[in-house]
């Protein structure tokens, strides 16, 4: 199924834009029995500067997908609704735009097996290490995590070198001074 064109519509910010994330936001967890607290509906009302119309856009995408039928038959936690749209959407947000969660296929699938894993449930078919592995491989965030992890690896790295390096000069210097 597609995503409805009225979710990609700008959102509300301010006094501009068409869609209310918030009340959207509202009506999908409300439907799951899922009260969301005021500081995410003031994050996603569009009335904070510093929140990217991106990210208001891909939390209605979010919406849009939970309030599927299929979700319905699942054991959803509600503290894990609230962190799709508190932490995972601002990620997924900074890494791509809210359209290519729509439009690529790759992204999609991410967006989809982000909400799947962080409910703590896995696709049909796929044992645990399997879904995790393919998150990992179509994963923006996660790349992004592994660059960085990877960047201060080797920062550290070379600050142990470097390290070594001194040392053995003193030492060498220590030992002419010696002789």
């Amino acid at each position: 199924m597609e995503t409805p064109a009225d979710f990609l519509d700008p959102p509300r910010r301010g006094g501009d834009g068409r869609v209310h994330v918030a009340a959207v936001v509202n009506d999908v967890l409300a439907s799951y029995d899922c009260v969301a607290p005021m500081p995410l509906l003031a994050t996603l009302s569009g009335e904070l500067a510093a929140v990217p119309a991106n990210q208001l856009t891909l939390a209605a995408v979010l919406a849009w997908l939970l309030s599927d039928e299929t979700w319905r038959g699942q054991p959803l936690d509600r503290i894990a609704m609230l962190a799709l749209f508190s932490d995972v959407v601002p990620a997924l947000a900074a890494e791509a735009n809210a359209t290519r969660y729509v439009f690529e296929p790759e992204r999609r699938e991410e967006l989809v097996r982000t909400a799947i894993a962080r409910l703590g449930l896995r696709p049909d078919g796929e044992t645990a290490n399997q879904a995790a592995d393919r998150l990992a491989s179509v994963s923006g965030v996660e790349r992004r995590r592994l660059l960085d992890a990877s960047r201060a690896a080797d920062t550290r790295a070379r600050a142990v070198r470097e390290a070594l390096a001194r040392k053995a000069a003193e030492e060498s210097a220590d030992k002419w001074t010696r002789e």
